[in-house]
């Protein structure tokens, strides 16, 4: 089973290293991105979760409808992606679904920071996406983590994929820098042993974003195979997968067949 996850936030990334991008200029990148990623998952019918702010949300209305429309899920990617206070836990997950009109189940905490599981739940939520069970120097260490999904305070942890053994994540920045055909080679590798793989990528990184390489200070991996390029892997990607029957899913729906199996072993 495939959870294909986009984090949609106001692209903040620039502010990282000092410079100040207007806001109205954020959320262009994103809406962008946004736009081009559910045009790819229209042509293979294929669903997804969006971790999705609330600030995000408030200012693109319609591109939330697009999300719905198209049968995605909207999770809680917090209220602001440059800042948080526990309150926004269960001010966000409400704000979406108040614009939705859908129940929103998960979190995932912005850069996959930690957050305390027991305030997870009394938010609301009954799934949490916020662990990189790798280590990403100068980000977090996580090696001691479990690697697949588990329990934790009653809300079940659904961390990113990392290869076997060696725990190589797959995330996003894995797909922007290694040769496609290696990226996919371990994420089927990690499937096969793990019967699902969860990765998740980010709107910005389907835009042009080497045309502001200098001007925001953008690390080449970052900017590498950007825009057209990430379009074509996503694309190729999803290809690769549906050419193997994989299945797609939504993350409420994996959580359900967990719920499934846990009711049949009971």
């Amino acid at each position: 089973m495939i959870l294909l996850s986009f984090d949609i936030e106001e692209f903040d990334v620039p502010l990282e290293h000092g410079i100040d991008l207007p806001f109205e200029q954020q959320m262009a990148v994103s809406i962008e991105g946004t736009r081009k990623i559910l045009a790819c998952l229209q042509k293979y019918q294929v669903h997804a979760t969006f971790f999705c702010t609330a600030n995000f949300a408030a200012h693109a209305p319609e591109v939330i409808k697009s999300i719905r429309r198209n049968g995605h899920e909207i999770a809680s990617h917090g209220y602001y992606h440059s800042s948080f206070e526990i309150a926004d836990l269960k001010s966000s997950r409400e704000f979406l679904e108040q614009q939705t009109g859908q129940p929103v189940e998960g979190f995932r905490m912005a850069r996959m920071m930690p957050v305390d599981e027991k305030e997870i739940k009394n938010a609301g939520y009954t799934y949490n996406s916020s662990l990189n069970p790798t280590c990403i120097p100068g980000r977090y260490n996580h090696l001691d983590k479990p690697r697949t999904w588990f329990y934790k305070e009653g809300v079940l942890q659904l961390p990113a994929s990392v290869t076997p053994v060696f725990r190589f994540p797959l995330f996003w920045l894995a797909y922007h820098n290694l040769p496609a055909g290696i990226y996919r080679w371990m994420l089927n590798r990690t499937l096969k042993h793990d019967g699902y793989v969860v990765t998740y990528f980010h709107p910005w990184e389907f835009t042009n974003l080497k045309a502001h390489k200098k001007e925001w200070k953008l690390p080449f991996i970052m900017t590498n195979h950007s825009g057209e390029g990430m379009i074509k892997r996503l694309d190729d990607l999803i290809a690769f997968l549906k050419k193997k029957h994989c299945t797609f899913a939504t993350y409420t729906e994996f959580k359900h067949c967990i719920e499934a199996q846990k009711q049949k072993k009971e």
